[in-house]
């Protein structure tokens, strides 16, 4: 056996980088599939609404929750129309 033989031999895929192409293939399948939002969402939408609510006046109608997944990575858009007027604590005075 050389020594250049011995240097530039194939070498077998360690357990960490099966795995982690593993991982890949399963996160690019998940991305992929189904209708890319996640199931958590409309809990997510309420909780924000029971937040928001506690300093302005909205409905469920106003708020608009949508997530959009990337190949890099993902963004969640929250938009809340503010009603033009005093805040909570003012109008509940008034």
């Amino acid at each position: 056996m050389s020594l250049f033989g011995f240097s530039f031999k194939p070498r077998k895929k360690g357990s960490a980088e099966t795995a982690k192409d593993r991982l890949q293939i399963l996160l690019a399948h998940e991305r992929s599939s189904g209708s890319g939002t996640p199931d958590y969402l409309p809990q997510l939408q309420r909780d924000i609404i029971e937040v928001v609510k506690k300093y302005i006046q909205v409905e469920q109608d106003d708020v608009e929750i949508r997530m959009e997944r990337g190949n890099e990575l993902s963004s969640l858009e929250i938009n809340i129309e503010v009603p033009s007027g005093k805040p909570k604590e003012e109008a509940a005075k008034a």
